[in-house]
């Protein structure tokens, strides 16, 4: 007999026991040949186990062992298969913000895909499941299928397990929508200009789409032809056209030089993903044709995001999540960074970069809103767009968004996605793009919010058809990723994070670069066609105008002739529901958000600053200020990027100082030549982004508190900064300078996660600090006045080490930093250890990530190297 699969088991015994009572009394022990892989143990967890007794994939290792295919004996191998268990679990639990196992237990945080409604109701209670699916038949017939192979007649040897290709195609494997014959026929299409070929590529993918291999190849769309020389031209078209967010260090300069000068060509829009561009790429080339993206992305790393970065963007996109793996921050490997993307960055070759899960200026609709509006303030006549990615419930945070004022949001499918990201999050986490923008168009017309913005979705878009079934579900814009690659080039090796990509695409080896053919005219080719055959659909079902079937789902309906036997249980009833509001409200954008940034004290601040624009003579700025002002400098500061790009002015050419408490955002992108002081106190986020300014913040004179022993300025304090300084006399609160990457800061006392996450900069903190200090950090130092002995018990020493202030060259940046700090607020605890300094030495701690101490001391030695080299090629320095 076929045995009850594992986990419908275990939820149907964790529901019975919860529905009588007894649930708490009892746990599970599950033996299991089933689970094997991180996400296994995750459901079996989440759906009510204690136990787990994975016997199978222990007795494979032990088989294994002793044939020698794994070099190691059997515990220790075993003991390195529960390890990758545990931490692929730990990741898992960190996405969802849970600490311990205990909390996981039951938690159900889960979304079914193709499950009946009835099974889930009766066995999995809890669980969202939008599309239907199969039932206990279905799930009879699936787990007797390996039952009947088991106990066959065929030879042992042919039962063996083989890889049938989940990651990489493999022949007679596991299917996938991008395979040797698709990848060929675009490229083949796309390098000779043919249509034809195109029309193959196309007709390939939308008949195996059918299979159905995606949820949209159990759509038909209704034919009622008109004309083609009706329907709106291509040119029109390939405006909603987007490329994926990939940053210049996951891909070659080449790579992605290439994507935004074709999008620039047709009208759409290239997107710089999480690495900041060169700002030689804003300029025009002689040709007179553009290489700068049109979106520039701010993720929760912040890498290269500079004022002179935003000022360049026709589109800023905040990335909340990405489709092919939501919940995690992206990682890009050492070996990857190298001296110009360290550059771009903000950070130092060789370093592993880090983007944390979360931005840390976001923990709400509102914060969400208060960064659209630092990012509107700093480039306002950009577009502010906001990446989520498709879940159950991200209807309701895309009406949140809207109602933040973005001009755009992206769903982003889990189908997408390059071979950088985990394989676990790839297959398990993320849902196709149908359930995500079906649910937040449906979310946004319910509640009259559709006009106000625009939505765009991508996840493995490939065909005409697919841009026309995405916008009948509700899209107005459609991003492409792995298919403009793969016109450049890519075949799909999943080598990404690797750099040793052989088409040059996805690398940074200069060796390997060199085998990149790609031209945009490929990417060029290949949007045009995509047009065409929009165009042609769009005839066939008598549509005009593009907008005119942006969310008509009456042009739809779910295919009745599948017949696999699975995929026909599946309902599209919800995908396909059209709201009964739809016939008073608006099924695409019709109007824009007003943005509340013309009546701000910035419009002031620029007009007093009128002289330093134009002709950067020296002005002295004093102003009043209280917590409603927000993002002070952040619209002065675009200005000053506009006229005089990364640099900035001359130093101190803006002297502004204010009197009272500062709103959030306080000196947010703050450019070079930009000088604030605020007497008084800040909120949140103050120097956010700094690029270049000095802000300094002290008590209002007459206080009688004492500044090092209270909190004066709020949280996330440099959150991406790049370069400048700040010196506060008091205390800050949580995460201080978090992924600050080029800012010098002194502060007399922080709270919890100070310099977590950080690339670059100094940080010299006089005072107490709160737990986890240094958590993630990579790069930059930190500086501590270890007074009460204790900071090594605050400190998180995962990346980073502790050692005495002893270097000279050190001891000298913190005198000079204590000196600038005295200069500049007067501050009795630098007044104090400049005064009696051999007393306070011995008290420093100085913070420095291990790999970055490696990567400086093999600079050093390239530094003594050379030098040595020119002084025996040059007789004249030898004594």
């Amino acid at each position: 007999h076929a045995p009850i699969p594992s986990l419908l088991a275990v939820s149907t015994l964790h529901h019975y026991l919860i529905s009588v009572k007894k649930r708490m009394q009892i746990g599970f022990i599950v033996e299991t040949a089933e689970a094997r892989e991180v996400m296994h143990f995750a459901l079996l967890l989440g759906y009510g186990a204690s136990v787990i007794n994975p016997y199978m994939a222990f007795a494979v290792l032990d088989d294994m062992c002793k044939k020698g295919e794994i070099p190691l004996d059997y515990k220790t191998a075993r003991q390195n298969y529960i390890k990758a268990i545990d931490n692929g679990l730990l990741k898992i639990m960190s996405k969802m913000g849970i600490s311990t196992l205990r909390s996981y237990h039951g938690s159900q945080i889960f979304e079914a895909i193709g499950l009946s409604n009835e099974i889930v109701e009766k066995y999995f209670n809890g669980t969202p499941s939008n599309i239907g699916g199969i039932g206990l038949k279905e799930i009879a017939e699936e787990a007797s299928i390996p039952h009947r192979e088991a106990f066959s007649k065929r030879p042992v040897k042919d039962l063996y397990p083989n890889t049938v290709g989940i990651y990489h195609w493999r022949k007679d494997g596991e299917f996938h929508g991008w395979n040797p014959e698709t990848i060929a026929l675009l490229q083949w299409a796309t390098k000779t200009n043919n249509y034809e070929k195109f029309k193959e590529f196309s007709n390939l993918v939308n008949s195996q789409n059918r299979e159905p291999n995606f949820l949209r190849g159990l759509l038909n769309y209704k034919k009622n032809p008109i004309p083609l020389e009706e329907v709106e031209p291509e040119e029109s078209i390939m405006k909603r056209f987007v490329t994926g967010a990939m940053s210049y260090g996951s891909i070659s300069k080449e790579a992605h030089e290439a994507l935004a000068r074709a999008m620039n060509y047709i009208g759409g829009r290239s997107n710089t993903g999480e690495g900041g561009e060169d700002a030689e790429r804003f300029k025009p080339l002689p040709d007179g044709s553009l290489i700068r993206s049109a979106i520039k992305q701010v993720a929760s790393g912040r890498f290269g995001v500079t004022t002179n970065y935003l000022v360049n963007a026709d589109e800023i996109q905040i990335k909340m999540a990405q489709g092919a793996k939501p919940g995690e921050g992206g990682q890009l490997p050492g070996y990857k960074v190298d001296k110009i993307i360290a550059r771009l960055r903000h950070s130092t070759p060789g370093i592993t970069l880090i983007s944390p899960p979360p931005h840390h200026d976001i923990y709400s609709i509102e914060d969400l809103a208060q960064l659209i509006f630092d990012l509107k303030c700093v480039n306002p006549t950009a577009k502010i767009s906001v990446k989520l990615v498709s879940e159950h419930g991200v209807g309701t945070v895309a009406a949140g968004v809207a109602k933040a004022r973005a001009d755009l949001i992206t769903i982003s499918g889990n189908e997408g996605g390059t071979g950088a990201s985990p394989v676990s999050s790839i297959k398990h986490a993320g849902l196709p793009i149908e359930l995500g923008i079906s649910e937040a168009h449906q979310t946004l017309v319910k509640n009259n919010l559709r006009g106000r913005v625009r939505l765009q979705t991508d996840g493995q878009l490939k065909t005409g058809l697919d841009v026309v079934l995405m916008g009948i579900l509700g899209a107005e814009e459609f991003g492409f990723a792995t298919a403009a690659l793969v016109t450049l080039g890519c075949i799909l090796m999943r080598k990404c994070h690797l750099n040793t990509c052989p088409v040059g695409v996805a690398t940074q080896n200069p060796e390997l670069r060199k085998r990149f053919i790609g031209r945009s005219d490929y990417v060029v080719n290949y949007f045009r066609f995509l047009a065409r055959e929009v165009r042609e659909i769009m005839a066939e079902m008598g549509i005009r105008k593009f907008d005119d079937l942006v969310g008509r789902t009456e042009l739809l309906e779910q295919r009745t002739d599948v017949d696999h036997w699975k995929a026909r249980t599946v309902d599209l009833s919800r995908i396909l529901h059209k709201p009964q509001e739809a016939e008073k409200f608006p099924l695409h954008q019709v109007t824009h958000q007003i943005h509340p940034i013309d009546d701000i004290l910035d419009r002031e601040l620029i007009k007093l600053a009128g002289k330093a624009l134009k002709s950067r003579e020296k002005v002295w700025i004093s102003k009043p200020i209280n917590n409603t002002d927000r993002a002070v400098g952040a619209m002065l500061s675009g200005e000053v990027a506009r006229h005089y790009g990364e640099l900035g002015l001359p130093d101190n050419t803006i002297n502004a100082r204010f009197y009272g408490s500062a709103g959030q955002s306080f000196g947010a992108f703050l450019a070079g030549g930009i000088s604030f002081t605020l007497e008084g106190d800040a909120n949140d986020y103050l120097g956010k982004g700094l690029s270049g300014g000095r802000i300094i913040v002290v008590p209002p004179a007459g206080s009688k508190f004492v500044p090092e022993e209270n909190i004066i300025i709020g949280n996330t304090v440099l959150y991406g900064a790049t370069s400048g300084e700040l010196y506060v006399r008091g205390i800050a609160g949580e995460r201080f300078a978090v992924r600050n990457s080029g800012a010098f800061a002194v502060v007399e006392g922080v709270g919890d996660h100070g310099c977590e996450y950080m690339t670059g900069g100094r940080v010299v903190v006089l005072g107490s600090t709160g737990r986890n200090f240094a958590a993630g950090m990579s790069g930059g130092i930190a500086y501590v006045l270890n007074r009460n002995g204790n900071f090594e018990y605050f400190c998180n020493k995962g990346l980073v080490e502790l050692t005495p202030l002893e270097d000279r060259t050190d001891i000298l940046e913190v005198q000079m930093l204590l000196n600038n700090h005295l200069l500049y607020t007067g501050s009795r605890v630098a007044e104090t250890i400049l005064s009696n300094w051999d007393e306070y030495l011995p008290m420093f701690v100085k913070v420095i990530p291990m790999e970055y101490k490696k990567v400086l001391e093999e600079q050093k030695l390239e530094a003594l190297r050379k030098k040595l080299e020119a002084t025996e090629d040059s007789p004249q320095y030898h004594y």
